[in-house]
């Protein structure tokens, strides 16, 4: 058997399909069987075998180096002899100073450069290492002029066939138009252009709105040449700024391609919604006093100390105005340390810091269990909205078949934490529907929220609003009519698990994927 993994010819064939460790193993295994059976042979028969000194040396040497050898190459393919990640044998027999000589040099070209270091972990790096490794000796590397002129053209024009395979996949599953309004060092106002499709996002063009963004029919006229360049028949979606010129830019682009639906950015609108609740006096004045606690321990070295000799601790995140949801994170992140803080404030070691301006402020408030209640109820209240921002702001999977049912769950939460009692949760719902009805209650996320298979299949917490099957229907009239009857009988088969729906493998399908 070991002969047979091995790959030793002559009383059993070799096998092909045994992987690389495993046949280094059994090598060496029978190797040190053929060592102790000629030492053993020689012992037994009482031959006297007379070694130089020298040679004898020489055997021993070999003998270790060829032991080390065998060591080193028990643990080189851990991941099998096709992952092609693996080092060469070459490589894994260096010795660890030439390797770190080696590591050395390329970290000396990163500082001396001012390369970012995260471009370590971009996948094209792993992948520039080993063409150069496979390049070997006498490789120099592409001078100045490569770099700037003929490998950027190269570049270029890669780029331009990946976005060409993305405009095959606009016309068969249809896109997305994202508008990115900034500002630059020179405070003009751009505009960035990209599409999005299931394949990947890619840029169109950056445009100079000085002249265009007070004025929504310059804006609808921007966006209709963008419309154009991508193809009306290819766009199912727009999403722009929430301001109230793109707003009516979007109103009128739809009214020129029937076609298309408009919507604005939903992670803006969570944040306005966020900054809406933040201007509440009684939410702004607890983040004052939070504001004022963190300060304190930050600007004075004493309990800054202090609490980080306690066992787990973490660094508290400092509120910063901002319109994003930093605020109410950092009020989790204190109220999460309140143990600690209430330690620090009754400990006899405060009496360090007493005479110090605000520390009896600062005592007071840490020592105040209403001000903890109250941090508990804000973080309880905007929690959810946190997590459907960090979803609709996330690149890792889509967000639109999510956005209305985080709105609708958000304002449900809500409702429970007060237990349904309308006096106190009516002052956050209020803000919510204000933002909600007039930005994001869009046909578009009822029926992408409708469509997903995740909410559609659980009947305890599927929304039944007349307004959602509404706005399905909605979208299924932008359609012609052969098409929008065909659709109509898949969302029926769709909704019921019936035909193609109700086969099996879609049942077993949908039970994996909730």
């Amino acid at each position: 058997m070991k002969q047979h993994l091995a790959g030793v010819k002559g009383n059993v064939c070799a096998c092909p399909n045994v992987p690389g460790d495993v046949k280094v193993l059994m090598q060496g295994n029978l190797e040190e069987n053929n060592i102790k059976a000629k030492e053993k042979c020689g012992c037994s028969s009482g031959i006297r075998i007379n070694l130089d000194e020298d040679e004898e040396v020489q055997t021993q040497t070999t003998k270790t180096s060829k032991m080390k050898a065998f060591s080193n190459l028990q643990s080189f393919f851990k991941r099998g002899i096709n992952d092609l990640s693996q080092p060469s044998i070459k490589s894994s027999m260096q010795s660890k100073e030439r390797s770190h000589d080696t590591d050395m040099a390329l970290a000396l070209w990163f500082y001396d450069g001012c390369i970012p270091m995260n471009a370590v972990n971009s996948p094209l790096f792993t992948i520039a290492m080993s063409k150069i490794a496979s390049m070997g000796h006498g490789y120099n590397g592409p001078s100045y002029h490569d770099i700037r002129v003929n490998l950027l053209k190269d570049a270029k024009q890669s780029v331009h066939l990946i976005v060409e395979s993305y405009r095959k996949n606009w016309s068969e599953m249809g896109c997305t138009i994202m508008s990115d309004g900034w500002r630059d060092t020179r405070h003009r106002p751009l505009i960035n252009f990209l599409v999005y499709c299931s394949k990947g996002v890619s840029f169109i063009k950056s445009v100079d709105a000085s002249d265009i963004e007070s004025n929504a029919q310059t804006l609808c006229n921007l966006f209709s040449e963008i419309v154009e360049i991508i193809g009306p028949k290819n766009v199912v979606h727009m999403v722009t700024d929430n301001a109230a010129n793109y707003k009516t830019a979007g109103k009128l682009l739809c009214e020129k391609y029937p076609s298309v639906c408009w919507s604005p950015c939903a992670a803006h609108c969570i944040n306005l919604i966020m900054k809406d609740i933040g201007e509440l006096s009684h939410v702004d004045s607890l983040i004052t006093l939070a504001s004022r606690v963190t300060v304190f321990i930050y600007n004075h070295k004493w309990p800054l100390n202090w609490l980080r000799k306690r066992p787990g601790w973490t660094e508290i995140i400092r509120p910063s105005a901002t319109r994003f949801g930093t605020a109410f994170i950092a009020l989790k992140s204190l109220h999460d340390h309140k143990n600690d803080l209430q330690a620090m404030a009754t400990s006899n070691d405060f009496k360090k810091v007493i005479k110090l301006p605000k520390s009896m402020e600062v005592k007071l408030i840490i020592l105040d269990e209403t001000f903890w209640k109250n941090c508990l109820i804000s973080v309880n209240v905007m929690a959810p909205l946190l997590r459907l921002l960090r979803v609709c702001d996330s690149d890792e999977k889509p967000s639109l078949g999510y956005v209305y049912e985080g709105m609708y769950r958000a304002k449900n939460g809500i409702k429970k934490l007060f237990r349904f009692k309308k006096d106190l949760y009516r002052l956050y719902t209020n803000i919510i529907k204000a933002r909600w009805d007039r930005m994001l209650r869009k046909s578009l996320h009822a029926t992408t929220y409708w469509l997903n298979p995740i909410f559609q299949y659980d009947q305890e917490t599927f929304c039944q609003k007349v307004e959602v099957f509404s706005g399905v229907l909605e979208m299924v009239e932008k359609e012609s009519r052969d098409v929008g009857l065909k659709v109509t009988m898949q969302l029926i088969n769709y909704c019921e698990q019936t035909g193609t729906f109700g086969s099996t493998t879609c049942n077993s399908f949908s039970k994996v994927y909730l």
